[in-house]
């Protein structure tokens, strides 16, 4: 056997074997080492067991198998002398990769990717209506364009849904397995009435920030990589019972809670569904109405786990996702969390991008009053006082003030409404035009 493989007799739960390329030319946030650990914590969550890897140098990816026919045919023999059942790549595969490699590996063994895997734990993590429909709208969004003939083998393996508690195999939980066996057009009526289902969702939550707003409470959200540590770290913080788990995605729903500051003020600290290298877009794009928690927050707790040894890329990742959701630049404080684990201060970086820097530890709770402390200063000097006149046919600027800004007052005039607010200095810049007076 090749020493590219390295195989686990482990016989415990399902049987999988993993598969991970580094492409030449690419610079990938982890190194294909790293990948595959993450990769192997995943399949655990999922409860699989890792009975061995592969991993392949590509200087381009294979048209037909991603890693190349020759290279197929030896893991699918050091799978099958692992007695895996489950073979689980890296990286997503296409629709032609997926049908190639199923065919060529048998049905002996099934093949899924790593964004079935992240969807595969969403799923048995789903414990709201919310939840379930977000999970099962990006397993069928992913599913779409894979519904083949190839995939008819899946019916005779799975029976039932993630959300109802269904037993199946990784990668087979969810919505059921009936829309194998359905055409593309019905596929896309479940996904248009889900779409319609989750927009509910969304504007009610909307509302709900509004409410919040309106109220002069700002909005405090913590984001960070996934097991960081914001459930305990919130519950350290409110000492109210929250759900904590050490396993990757045990919180998806988002949770708030009132905190009180130093100075007596109260802000809404809101955890949210961690992040992850290579997170699927699909999710991305179901979970909007979650993620939009974090981009109408008025500050946002970054959580890293200080005591991973890939926690700046750990950083880089999250960064990358609120990216990805054009998150406005909201002021940010890293959190440097389980300083409990480490017996010296951590190296790292400058990051000139957040306000403030605090070192906690959410087991221990040190750090607590010095990350309270910093929430209550960097609001402070994020807020500014104005007065605007904004003109009535600019609702949406009215809509967005209270949004995201706390109004103290407001007056109907012939040229417009008079709004004062202390709005947060990104807004500030967006409303500049129609400010009359600030401090």
């Amino acid at each position: 056997m090749s020493k590219q493989y390295q195989v686990n007799n482990t016989s415990e739960y399902e049987r999988v074997f993993v598969v991970g390329a580094e492409l030449s030319g690419t610079r990938p946030l982890l190194t294909l080492h790293d990948s595959l650990k993450e990769l192997s914590i995943l399949a655990n969550t999922a409860g699989m067991t890792v009975v061995g890897e592969a991993t392949q140098n590509l200087h381009q990816i294979d048209p037909n198998t991603f890693i190349g026919s020759g290279k197929a045919v030896e893991i699918r023999e050091a799978a099958l002398e692992a007695q895996a059942q489950v073979i689980i790549f890296d990286d997503e595969l296409s629709p032609r990769h997926q049908r190639e490699l199923e065919r060529l590996f048998g049905e002996d063994i099934r093949v899924i990717d790593r964004t079935v895997l992240i969807l595969d734990i969403f799923a048995q993590h789903a414990r709201t209506r919310e939840g379930s429909l977000q999970v099962e709208l990006a397993q069928y969004e992913y599913r779409l364009p894979r519904l083949t003939r190839q995939w008819t083998h899946l019916v005779r393996q799975a029976g039932g849904g993630a959300a109802r508690g269904g037993a199946a195999g990784v990668g087979l939980r969810g919505p059921g397995e009936t829309q194998l066996e359905v055409d593309r057009r019905e596929i896309r009526r479940k996904i248009d009435k889900l779409k319609v289902d989750l927009e509910r969702v969304r504007l009610h939550r909307q509302q709900h920030r509004q409410q919040r707003h309106r109220a002069g409470i700002p909005i405090v959200s913590l984001v960070g990589y996934t097991n960081a540590g914001k459930s305990t770290l919130l519950k350290a913080l409110t000492g109210d019972d929250i759900y904590i788990a050490d396993q990757l995605f045990a919180t998806l729903d988002p949770l708030s809670r009132r905190v009180t500051l130093p100075s007596g003020r109260q802000v809404i600290m809101t955890d949210t569904v961690g992040f992850i290298q290579k997170l699927p877009t699909t999710l991305i794009a179901a979970f909007r109405a979650t993620l939009e928690e974090v981009v109408s927050a008025n500050l946002l707790i970054h959580v890293v786990d200080t005591a991973h040894s890939n926690a700046a890329q750990h950083i880089e990742a999250v960064e990358d996702t609120l990216a990805e959701l054009d998150v406005p630049p909201i002021p940010r404080i890293l959190a440097w969390n389980k300083m409990d684990l480490l017996s010296e201060s951590p190296i790292r970086d400058a990051y000139d991008t957040y306000s403030a820097e605090v070192f906690v530890s959410d087991a221990s709770g040190v750090g607590m009053d010095d990350l309270l402390a910093a929430i209550e200063d960097t609001l402070a000097a994020s807020m500014r006082q104005v007065t605007l006149l904004i003109p009535y046919d600019r609702g949406d600027l009215l809509s967005m003030l209270f949004e995201t800004a706390t109004v103290e007052s407001q007056e109907h005039t012939a040229n417009g409404s008079r709004v004062t607010a202390l709005v947060p200095g990104f807004l500030y810049e967006r409303l500049k035009a129609h400010v009359i007076s600030s401090k």
